[in-house]
C-alpha cells in the first residue's frame, strides 16, 4: 500500500515527505483508488496533510500504521454522535469523518438527537417526561422523536456529502426490539438483535453507513433506544478497535483535580475507581456500561470519550486528546522469580542483555522487584540499592515496553507503582530513544554524555546528583578532579530542585526587536538571573547605544541582518532566541534561524504563531497547556496579556459553560499595553479621568483566548489612565442544574491552581490593579454567582508587562532551557 509506505518513510522525515507530496500522484493506487478526477485528487492531498500535521513522532506513525493495516474497513470504529453535536459541531464533525473516509476508513456513525427533540416539545408546550433517565416516550412523542431522526440524520449526510463523502442514511432495519415495559415507558424498546445488512451493504458500496438508534417490533412498531445502548449493542456485534462517544466535556474529568483523565485500564484501576468520591451518579454508570461493553470484545478493543476537535487526534495520535479506556491487564509486582513465566521472560529480555542466563542469575530474592502485565506487553526490572554507593537510590534496570504498550499508556501504570514503592530512582536509556519526551516528564533531573541519558526523580541533595552523575560518565572518584567540568565547585550552579528538569552551566540568548517595555522588563529579569546570559540585543533604531539596565557586561546593541542570524545559528552562540518584534514581522526572521538546523531554540512574544496547528510550536502557558511539551519545545509561541488573565480566569470553570452562550470579557489595561508609538490611547494627558475602548470585537486575543479554550468569547478591551496592569471582568454563562454556589467555585478554582506559585485565589475578594502592577502573577477572585443561576463573575489582574509578557517568556525559557521554572523571577 503506498500510502503506508510513504508514511514509514515519514517516520524519519516528516517535512520531507510533505513537502514532496506530490510524488503521491504517481502513484495508481493510493487509500483505494485512482486519482482519475482534480476534486478528489485535491481532496486526497489535503487529507493526507492533515494527517502528517496530526503525527508527530514515530511512535504515532506505528500507532496509525497499527489501526489502518490490522482491520477490515468495518471493523474500525463505532462512534457515536450526540445530538447537541449535530446542532453545535457540525462542520468539525462533517470535517473529522471525511478525513476518515479519504483515508479509506469507514466508521459506522450512529448519532442522538435529544436536545432537538426536548426544543420541539418544549415549543409545543409539552414537558419532557422521564422515569429512571428514561424518556417517557407516547405516540405523540415518537411522532416527533421519528421527525428529529430523520432530519438530524438527513443534515449530517448533506454535510458529509458536501465534503466529496458517499455517505448513506440508516434510519431504520437494522435494531429488533420488545418493549422495555409499555406500562411504565410506553414506545421504549429493549434491542434484541440487529440486522448487519444495511451496515455492511453500505460500507460494500463505499459509503459511510449514518444510523439512528430507532428499533422496531417484529409487527413493525417504532420503538425510541438511548443511544449510547444501540451503540453498544453495535460494538457488540461489530467489534471494532475504536468505540468513540464524542461530548462536550471531551473526556472524563476527575473531580478532585480538575483534570481530565488520559487513560483508564480497567483491569489495573476499575475497582479503586469506582471507589474516588467524584464518580458517582451519570459517571460511575458510564464506566460500569463501558466495563460491559469492553467485557464483551477482544482486549484490543478501546472506548475513547472526546470532543469532536479531537476525533482525529485520538485515532491517529497518543497526544491523549480524550478519555482512552481500554480492558488492559492487571499489573503484578514479583520479588523472586518463582511465580514469573521465565520463558516469557527470557523471550522479553532476549534483545536486551549479552547473556540471558546469566543476567537472570543476578535477580536474587529480595535485591530487585519486576513490574509486569500478564502478557509482559510492559515489563520493569527495579534492583534496590544494598551498598553505599549509591546512597540508597535504586536503579530501574529494565524497561521494556512493546509498541502496544506504549500506545496504551501502560507505561503510566508502571511508573505509578514505581513512584509509590521507591521513593527515588534512576535509569539510564540511549540517546536516541525515541520516546524521549516522556522520560523527561517522569523525571525530576537528566544529565546527558555522548550516546545516553541519565535520568532520576527523588533525589533532593546535590552531593547524591554529583555521585551519581560522576558513576555514569565513569569517573569513580567523587572528589572533584582535573578532568571535571566543575560546575560542582560553584556555590552558583546550584539548582532548586522542583519538577522542572536539571541542567549545569550558563546559556545565551538573543532578544531581536528589545526596545519596547517588555523587552526593558525581559532585560531586567535576564540581569538578575545567574544562568542566562544576554548575547544579542538587536534593534535598528537603537543600533550603536548602549544596553542600559544590564549590569552583568557592557553590551551594545546592534541591528543583526538575516545573514547575521544565520552566521550566529550556524556558529552555536546562542540557545535562545526571542522575537520581540511587532505583529506579522517574525516570520522570515525565524525562517533565517530554521535554515541552517543550529541548536538554538525559538521564543515569539507577538501573535504570529500563536494559532500554529502544524505542532511545530507550543503555546506557552505553563499552568494551562502543561510543562511536558514546552520542556522539549524547540519554538514556543508566547500567550498574549489580555488572552493569558482571560484563560487563567475562565479555565476551571470549562466543562460548566453554557456552550449556547459565550463568556463576556471586560478588560481595561494600562496605557504600557498600547505600545511606545505615540497615540492617544498611551497619551497620560488624553487619558486622564478618560477611558478608551477600542477594537471592540474580533480583538486578536478575543480570538486567541477562544482557540485555546476550545469555546469562543466575546471580549471588549479598554486603555485605563494607569501605567501598567490588567483588570478583567468575566461574565461566563453556566449550564443548567450545575450545582454551583459561590463557596464551591471558590473551592474549584483553589484545587486547580493548587501549587501554582504564579496563581493566587482570593475568593470572594476582588482583585485590584494598584495591588497586582509590578508584580509577577495573576490574582484571581471576586466570584459571584447570580441569583438566577445562569451566570458566574469572576475577576482577574495580571501585569501586561510581566505575567502577561516578560515573566512568562522566561517561564518557559526556564522550562526550555533545562533550568528551575521560576529561576530568576521573584516570589509573587
Amino acid at each position: 500500500m503506498p500510502l503506508v509506505n510513504l508514511l514509514k518513510t515519514a517516520v524519519q522525515n516528516r517535512a520531507t515527505i510533505k513537502n514532496k507530496f506530490y510524488a503521491l500522484v504517481t502513484y495508481q493506487n493510493v487509500i483505494g483508488t485512482k486519482f482519475n478526477n482534480s476534486k478528489r485528487l485535491y481532496s486526497t492531498r489535503s487529507t493526507v496533510i492533515q494527517l502528517l500535521n496530526n503525527i508527530g513522532s514515530k511512535r504515532e506513525v506505528q500507532q496509525y500504521l497499527k489501526y489502518f493495516t490490522s482491520v477490515s474497513q468495518q471493523q474500525f470504529a463505532v462512534i457515536k454522535v450526540g445530538g447537541a453535536i449535530i446542532t453545535q459541531q457540525l462542520p468539525q464533525l462533517a470535517s473529522c469523518l471525511a478525513f476518515l473516509y479519504h483515508l479509506g476508513l469507514y466508521p459506522i456513525v450512529l448519532h442522538g438527537t435529544g436536545p432537538q427533540i426536548n426544543e420541539i416539545l418544549e415549543n409545543e408546550g409539552i414537558e419532557p417526561d422521564y422515569i429512571d433517565g428514561i424518556r417517557i416516550t407516547d405516540p405523540k412523542t415518537m411522532g416527533v422523536v421519528r421527525k428529529c431522526f430523520l432530519e438530524q440524520n438527513l443534515k449530517l449526510v448533506t454535510a458529509l456529502e458536501k465534503m466529496g463523502v458517499k455517505a448513506r442514511p440508516i434510519t431504520g432495519g437494522v435494531f429488533n426490539a420488545h418493549y422495555l415495559d409499555k406500562d411504565k415507558y410506553k414506545l421504549v424498546g429493549q434491542i434484541d438483535s440487529i440486522n448487519k445488512n444495511p451496515i455492511e451493504a453500505s460500507i460494500q458500496a463505499g459509503a459511510l453507513p449514518i444510523l439512528t438508534s430507532l428499533a422496531e417490533t417484529d409487527s413493525g412498531q417504532l420503538l425510541n433506544v438511548n443511544a449510547d445502548i444501540a451503540a453498544g449493542m453495535v460494538a457488540k456485534e461489530f467489534k471494532p478497535l475504536k468505540i468513540v462517544y464524542l461530548n462536550e466535556k471531551g473526556g472524563i474529568i476527575n473531580g478532585n483535580t480538575n483534570e481530565k483523565i488520559s487513560t483508564i485500564n480497567l483491569d489495573e484501576e476499575y475497582d479503586n475507581l469506582l471507589k474516588e468520591s467524584w464518580v458517582k451518579y451519570g459517571t460511575k454508570l458510564k464506566i460500569k456500561e463501558i466495563r460491559d461493553l469492553l467485557m464483551h470484545l477482544p482486549r484490543s478493543s478501546s472506548v475513547a470519550i472526546i470532543n469532536v476537535d479531537d476525533l482525529q487526534k485520538e485515532l491517529f495520535t497518543d497526544t491523549g486528546a480524550g478519555t482512552l479506556i481500554r480492558r488492559g491487564y492487571k499489573l503484578t509486582c514479583y520479588n523472586d522469580l518463582s511465580k514469573v513465566n521465565i520463558k516469557l521472560l527470557k523471550n522479553k529480555l532476549i534483545d536486551k542483555v549479552d547473556d540471558i542466563d546469566e543476567y537472570i542469575k543476578t535477580l536474587i530474592p529480595g535485591t530487585f522487584q519486576l513490574y509486569a502485565d500478564e502478557p509482559m506487553e510492559v515489563l520493569a526490572i527495579v534492583k534496590k540499592s544494598i551498598d553505599n554507593d549509591n546512597n540508597g537510590i535504586s536503579k530501574l534496570d529494565k524497561l521494556i515496553v512493546s509498541k502496544s504498550g506504549w500506545l496504551n499508556n501502560v507505561t503510566d501504570n508502571i511508573f505509578k507503582l514505581l513512584e509509590k514503592d521507591f521513593p527515588n530512582l534512576y535509569w539510564i536509556i540511549s540517546e536516541t530513544d525515541e520516546n524521549m519526551s516522556y522520560f523527561f516528564g517522569k523525571s525530576q533531573g537528566s544529565y546527558t554524555k555522548p550516546g545516553e541519558v541519565l535520568f532520576w526523580y527523588g533525589i533532593n541533595d546535590l552531593n547524591n546528583v554529583t555521585n551519581l552523575i560522576n558513576k555514569f560518565v565513569d569517573n569513580k572518584n567523587n572528589n572533584q578532579s582535573n578532568n571535571n567540568s566543575g560546575v560542582f565547585n560553584s556555590k552558583n550552579q546550584i539548582r532548586k530542585f522542583h519538577s522542572s528538569k536539571i541542567n549545569f552551566g550558563s546559556k545565551k540568548v538573543a532578544l531581536i526587536g528589545a526596545r519596547g517595555y517588555t523587552g526593558q522588563n525581559l532585560i531586567s529579569l535576564l540581569n538578575n538571573h545567574k544562568d542566562l546570559d544576554i548575547g544579542y540585543v538587536s534593534s535598528r533604531e537603537l543600533c550603536g547605544k548602549d544596553l542600559i539596565g544590564y549590569k552583568k557586561q557592557s553590551i551594545k546593541y546592534s541591528n543583526l541582518s538575516f545573514d547575521d542570524l544565520k552566521r550566529i545559528e550556524k556558529d552555536g552562540e546562542i540557545d535562545m532566541w526571542i522575537m520581540a518584534l511587532p505583529n506579522k514581522v517574525c516570520k522570515p526572521f525565524v525562517e533565517a534561524i530554521e535554515e541552517v538546523n543550529g541548536k538554538g531554540k525559538i521564543i515569539d512574544l507577538g501573535a504570529d504563531f500563536r494559532f500554529d496547528k502544524s505542532g511545530k510550536w507550543i503555546y506557552g502557558l505553563p499552568e494551562l497547556k502543561g510543562r511536558e511539551n514546552i520542556i522539549i519545545a524547540n519554538k514556543i509561541s508566547n500567550p498574549g496579556c489580555y488572552a493569558t488573565c482571560a484563560q487563567l480566569s475562565i479555565a476551571p470553570m470549562k466543562e460548566f459553560i453554557n456552550l449556547n452562550s459565550r463568556p463576556n470579557i471586560f478588560g481595561v489595561s494600562g496605557y504600557s499595553g498600547a505600545g511606545t508609538k505615540p497615540s492617544n490611547k498611551n497619551d497620560p494627558k488624553f487619558l486622564k479621568d478618560n477611558m478608551i475602548p477600542y477594537s471592540l470585537t474580533d480583538h486578536i486575543h478575543e480570538r486567541e483566548v477562544g482557540f485555546h479554550i476550545g469555546n469562543p468569547v466575546s471580549f471588549m478591551p479598554h486603555v485605563g489612565s494607569w501605567f501598567q496592569g490588567i483588570a478583567m471582568t468575566v461574565n461566563i454563562p453556566l449550564k443548567e442544574n450545575h450545582g454551583l454556589t459561590n463557596e464551591k467555585v471558590n473551592e474549584i478554582y483553589n484545587e486547580f491552581y493548587k501549587g501554582e506559585k504564579l496563581i493566587k485565589i482570593l475568593g470572594n475578594d476582588i482583585p485590584l490593579v494598584h495591588d497586582i502592577s509590578g508584580k509577577h502573577g495573576c490574582s484571581i477572585g471576586g466570584f459571584k454567582i447570580s441569583e438566577e443561576g445562569d451566570r458566574l463573575v469572576v475577576v482577574g489582574c495580571i501585569d501586561n508587562l510581566l505575567k502577561g509578557a516578560s515573566t512568562q517568556c522566561l517561564q518557559n525559557m526556564n522550562l526550555a532551557l533545562g533550568y528551575d521554572e521560576f529561576e530568576g523571577i521573584p516570589e509573587f
